[in-house]
C-alpha cells in the first residue's frame, strides 16, 4: 500500500511545487491513516489544512477507499 500512496503523491507533487511547496510520505498506520510532511511554502501556509483535506486526502481516498484519513506531521 505504501508504494501506491507514494505513487499517488507523485501525481499531486507538481501542483504543490508550482507554488513553492512539496509533500513527503511519512507513514501509513495500522489504522489506515496516511501521515505526510508538508514542505517549502506549504509548511507554514495558512491554507495548509485545506491542502491536506481538499487535495491530498481527496485524491488518496478516491483512489484507495480503505484510507481513513490524512494527517500532517512536522
Amino acid at each position: 500500500m505504501e508504494e501506491k500512496i507514494i505513487s499517488a503523491l507523485e501525481q499531486i507533487r507538481p501542483y504543490l511545487q508550482r507554488d513553492g511547496g512539496d509533500v513527503q510520505f511519512v507513514e501509513y498506520t495500522d489504522d489506515n491513516i496516511v501521515k505526510v510532511r508538508l514542505e517549502g511554502h506549504c509548511k507554514g501556509c495558512a491554507f495548509r489544512q485545506a491542502t491536506i483535506n481538499g487535495m491530498i486526502a481527496q485524491v488518496l481516498q478516491e483512489s484507495y477507499p480503505e484510507i481513513a484519513g490524512v494527517e500532517a506531521v512536522d
